[in-house]
């Protein structure tokens, strides 16, 4: 495989579109307040990409190093299983993918909050550090948080509290109380998608000691999980449109939930862990597809 081809597997594109779904959404959230501004959400578009990047390098090379990733692993083969890609030289991308994740921190920092709210810019410093602390630790290390069934807690954190009220506050200075609901909506989707893998890896991952949740619960007790989580995802969804949504147009991007439960309709249906795999895109660009209306919406583009 040529090297440019294995660094665009390592990056893992189709990860990509669900990790800005909480930028979109947290923009939209401060443009239905009139605040707005295309840098602000430009660079924060693209430090999200950056950490998500960084993230599918690390966890390439945590899960290649531990011999997670192996023969009898499901789904796409990974540039380190593959030796499409050294064990050095995915260190050094994930050295310079942090490099770049930091140089756009900066900028959005003093994009958003000038040179004078310097307890802002420290506090969303160390936010920053954080997820790039957590984009490495998911796989990377002896105790990777995911080997201990903690990522979904660190998804729903990240994808769904951070991402999109971190993002609304970017632009609003302030926390708007409502932005709860479509952050635990977009966190517990974003949940959903890991779930789905783990589901899928679930065999895999506990013969090479990946103690996800769902190892933990058992592959029913996964999908029952699975279900609670797009259920509750669905219900805070439908709460925050009761408090906000003014007219009929606006309740048009709870169509995104339409693919959404024919998903969770044929995940509860599967036996065979193989057929798990397809419903990763499919789940991932229905919450995609939610923020993008979310998106569409609040910015009057019906």
């Amino acid at each position: 495989m040529p090297k440019f081809k294995a660094w665009l597997s390592a990056a893992r594109l189709r990860t990509l579109p669900l990790s800005i779904s909480g930028i979109l959404v947290g923009t939209a959230l401060a443009n239905h307040n009139d605040y707005h501004n295309w840098r602000i959400l430009v660079l924060a578009l693209l430090t999200t990409v950056g950490f998500q990047i960084t993230s599918n390098f690390a966890n390439d090379y945590g899960d290649g190093v531990k011999g997670t990733d192996n023969e009898d692993r499901i789904g796409p083969q990974r540039a380190y299983q593959s030796g499409a890609l050294s064990r050095k030289e995915l260190k050094s991308g994930i050295l310079i993918s942090i490099v770049i994740n930091l140089f756009l921190i900066a900028a959005l920092l003093v994009v958003s909050f000038g040179q004078e709210n310097l307890v802002y810019i420290l506090l969303f410093s160390f936010l920053g550090l954080l997820s790039i602390w957590a984009a490495i630790r998911y796989t990377v290390g002896e105790t990777a948080y995911g080997y201990q069934g903690l990522g979904d807690l660190f998804v729903f954190s990240f994808f769904g509290l951070l991402s999109v009220i971190g993002s609304q506050f970017l632009y609003v200075k302030l926390i708007v109380p409502n932005a709860i609901y479509p952050a635990i909506t977009i966190g517990l989707l974003s949940t959903a998608v890991l779930n789905l893998n783990n589901l899928r890896d679930q065999e895999n991952d506990r013969k090479a000691g990946k103690n996800t949740l769902v190892v933990q619960l058992g592959f029913k007790n996964g999908k029952r999980y699975h279900m609670l989580l797009i259920v509750v995802a669905f219900l805070s969804m439908l709460l925050f449109g009761i408090l906000e949504f003014e007219g009929w147009k606006d309740w048009i991007c709870m169509l995104a939930f339409l693919p959404i439960f024919i998903h969770l309709r044929r995940v509860l249906k599967v036996k065979d862990p193989a057929f798990f795999d397809p419903e990763l895109k499919k789940i991932a660009l229905s919450t995609f597809l939610l923020a993008l209306l979310i998106y569409i919406v609040f910015n009057n583009f019906l």
